[in-house]
């Protein structure tokens, strides 16, 4: 098991790249013009590196991987109920696996919620006291395969002038993530590639239906 500290598994198996814990991968993205970088766990749960980075919005995509953010709770644990309450950023969580295992759907659902989360206006009420404008963290556990696919998806429906297609963004995003070549085959992993691929025909017959409605 990975520990979560941004290595990825070297040709044998060992960690054998390291990584930047946090990284910035594109600029002046959705109605605000915010940036979004790429991390894995050491980035998420540090609150004074997003604070540093200007971070409002955190993405997790990964399972079976949580954070608890609240430092204003309404309410405490008690006994078998959890705490909730409010934290310093706005989180939007999906889950996938790194690997098999996601239906078919799911890269496109998070492509959906990443849009809606950096398009989202948060209205001015009591109830949502943190409307802070600010940049995205995606992560992940280590920061290379899920939110890299996910990341680049967003970029290429996003930004299609600039990533005409998923493998120009893919290209971009390993690049600015500092993922080495010898480890590409398996940043992202090849099924979530695929995923991503599978989302972007599912975004365009959306658009084709919207086109005509």
């Amino acid at each position: 098991m990975f520990k979560d500290d941004e290595s990825g598994p070297g040709p044998t198996g060992d960690l054998a790249f390291k990584h930047e814990v946090i990284s910035l991968i594109e600029t002046g993205l959705g109605p605000d013009k915010c940036s979004i970088y790429i991390g894995g766990t050491a980035a998420a749960r540090d609150l004074g590196l997003l604070r540093e980075h200007d971070i409002a919005i955190v993405v997790n995509c990964a399972i079976n991987l949580d954070i608890n953010y609240v430092s204003d709770p309404v309410e405490p644990a008690d006994g078998n109920r959890c705490s909730h309450g409010v934290g310093p950023v706005r989180v939007f969580k999906l889950g996938l696996v790194d690997g098999h295992g996601n239906s078919e759907g799911m890269m496109f659902a998070a492509y959906l919620l990443l849009d809606g989360a950096i398009r989202q206006v948060i209205p001015e009420r009591p109830s949502y006291p943190r409307r802070a404008k600010g940049n995205v963290l995606v992560h992940c556990r280590g920061g290379r395969s899920r939110s890299t696919a996910l990341v680049a998806l967003y970029l290429h429906l996003n930004r299609p002038g600039m990533f005409p297609t998923l493998d120009h963004a893919l290209a971009h995003v390993r690049i600015k993530r500092g993922l080495q070549p010898d480890e590409w085959e398996t940043a992202p992993k090849s099924v979530l590639i695929e995923s991503a691929r599978t989302a972007v025909e599912m975004a365009r017959k959306l658009r084709q239906a919207s086109a005509t409605i």
